[in-house]
């Protein structure tokens, strides 16, 4: 689909409908988001999330400290991991093949600490009811693969699937979530003119998100 972009967003009733979650893509609210991405093609996706929140360096799960050293090795100029300078949320990962695997982030656009307590604790305890709806968020998507230029010397060379959403709506449901080990809906759309894929990965995305998640093959000895 053609999304092009106009005025700053007005949620109006769409914020009810995503805090009551939506079950399939609603054409309706991906025209209301259209308003604030840039003008392009977009693949629209509705995901499932169980996110774990991630604090660069000092927690646990750091994908910029972890699977990134173990590929590309430390800052050449720091000698430390890259720091992105914000905590994100995991919330996938899977084998694209024996040489590729899927990594999956959500960027808020602030951070936790700024969201407001009582609407996490709202969200907090939608998702703890029993068989409540799955609220659902929505982001600005890309999809970069990449991986080292060459292999010879490196312990686990391998291409790395980025896809890495860039919250619009639904910081407070994810932070909710990730406290309470909860899911919530994520609406999706995927760039397809400014990803670092190709037109044949990104056709790709679909059936490897759906995929079970399966642990990074062990490196070639």
């Amino acid at each position: 689909m053609v999304i092009a972009a106009a005025e700053p967003i007005a949620l109006g009733d769409t914020a009810s409908r995503l805090a009551a979650g939506l079950d399939a893509i609603d054409a309706d609210v991906v025209a209301t988001f259209s308003e604030v991405v840039p003008e392009g093609r977009y693949l629209p996706l509705l995901l499932e999330v169980s996110p774990r929140l991630v604090r660069p360096v000092s927690g646990p799960e750091d994908y910029f400290a972890e699977e990134q050293v173990v590929t590309w090795g430390l800052s050449g100029f720091w000698g430390l991991p890259e720091n992105p300078q914000t905590p994100y949320y995991r919330t996938f990962d899977t084998r694209v093949d024996d040489d590729a695997h899927l990594h999956e982030f959500v960027v808020p656009m602030v951070p936790p600490s700024w969201n407001d307590r009582l609407r996490v604790a709202a969200f907090r305890e939608l998702l703890a009811a029993p068989d409540g709806p799955l609220p659902t968020a929505v982001a600005l998507t890309t999809l970069d693969v990449c991986g080292p230029a060459v292999a010879a010397g490196r312990a686990d060379w391998h291409v790395h699937w980025g896809l890495t959403h860039f919250l619009l709506d639904g910081h407070h449901k994810l932070e909710a979530a990730a406290s309470v080990d909860g899911t919530v809906r994520l609406l999706s759309l995927l760039t397809l003119n400014d990803s670092l894929a190709t037109e044949e990965e990104l056709a790709l995305l679909p059936a490897l998100r759906a995929r079970e998640q399966l642990a990074r093959r062990p490196p070639r000895v």
